[in-house]
């Protein structure tokens, strides 16, 4: 089958409908799928339900999405860059479902197993408990924690092959991996696409038989989601020991 389609337009023809569950990949603004979360900006379509460790920043990625109301509720385990995400929950119009960062992680990871749901001690006794079963093994309580499970994921790769094969880089591989393989349909962007075979096969993050569409969108513009620096020390006299 041909995986490649020529836009992100065209990659999701057919995959959106209001109400559905997405997952997208990345971290902060490391690894999002930014391209086709704008694609389904420009779709129109609404009342989504987005898991994604964060929303990104105002103005950039799935904040997007949230400027126009097409997000209902969020699946998130951090929130605080983005001033819009907690504008809008604040006032009662979006849903959050809070989650640990590693509980979602492992409940995404679950979902593309094939795991209904797990037991973890993280969130016992907090507010994360409330309306879960909570069971003792070996005289220690977990909270049971559902997996998830999406109808389309969106990720982003540093190099793809047409066979739907994805190398993710560096730390741009954070959630993409798992939510690849966590959805009824995976739609890859990649900043190279090779022909298949010519990527090492021990190279390989994502086996392509969990890809279903892939577009080429070019080298990634590496945004910088906090600037930190310092002050720089004052040049030593000359001679002076530094």
């Amino acid at each position: 089958m041909n995986k490649v389609y020529p836009d992100a337009k065209s990659a999701l023809a057919g995959l959106l409908k209001d109400g559905m569950t997405i997952m997208s990949g990345g971290f902060g603004l490391c690894g999002i799928a930014e391209t086709l979360s704008d694609a389904i900006r420009e779709s129109g379509v609404k009342n989504l339900t987005v898991i994604s460790n964060n929303a990104g920043v105002d103005g950039i990625g799935l904040s997007r999405l949230l400027e126009t109301r097409q997000i209902k509720k969020m699946i998130s385990s951090y929130v605080g860059e983005n001033k819009l995400f907690a504008q809008q929950y604040l006032a009662g119009e979006l849903e959050l479902e809070f989650c640990p960062q590693g509980t979602l992680a492992e409940r995404i990871r679950a979902g593309g197993a094939g795991i209904p749901a797990f037991f973890t001690k993280t969130g016992v006794g907090t507010l994360v408990a409330e309306g879960k079963e909570v069971r003792e093994f070996d005289g220690e309580k977990y909270l049971m924690e559902r997996g998830l499970f999406a109808d389309i994921a969106i990720v982003h790769a540093w190099k793809g092959d047409t066979a739907g094969n994805l190398v993710y880089r560096k730390t741009a591989r954070n959630f993409n991996p798992m939510m690849a393989t966590a959805a009824k349909v995976t739609v890859a962007e990649v900043e190279h696409l090779l022909p298949a075979g010519q990527i090492d096969p021990d190279h390989i993050h994502t086996p392509g038989i969990f890809v279903k569409r892939i577009i080429q969108v070019g080298t990634a513009l590496k945004r910088i989601e906090q600037r930190t620096v310092r002050k720089r020390e004052p040049a030593a006299a000359a001679g002076e020991e530094v």
